[in-house]
């Protein structure tokens, strides 16, 4: 069983900044894919960014929405995942879910392991 906890969120205006981090425990051996989902009441939960490892190369994935404000880092022989997200807005309102493993393709992920999320506030 792997452990994720994540940190970073809080309330924020309009046009700051926050970093999100989140640590796995309980994984033999290094990470093969990490990544940030987000969910709002009455929404589906939604893919804000992964990244996955083979060796030494990283591959990464930010969604549409969010692309060229928020951006996923991570060390997977640490276990840890990183969301910089800059230029918030009030619709990134949320609860931030980090997530582990399972199967990550291009823009699509489906991990084995899921966090227990932080909330993230931006204030108009």
């Amino acid at each position: 069983q792997v452990h994720l906890i994540e940190s970073g969120g809080g309330l924020v205006q309009a046009g700051g900044s926050l970093r999100l981090s989140c640590a796995a425990s309980g994984r033999t051996g290094s990470a093969w894919a990490m990544g940030w989902f987000r969910q709002t009441p009455g929404k589906e939960r939604e893919l804000v960014a992964a990244i996955s490892w083979s060796g030494n190369y990283a591959d990464s994935y930010v969604g549409d929405s969010v692309k060229g404000r928020f951006t996923i880092s991570g060390d997977n022989a640490k276990h840890m995942v990183y969301l910089e997200m800059n230029s918030l807005k009030p619709e990134d309102t949320a609860l931030y879910y980090c997530a582990e493993g399972g199967t990550y393709y291009d823009d699509s992920y489906v991990p084995d392991f899921w966090g227990q999320g932080t909330q993230v506030t931006v204030s108009s």
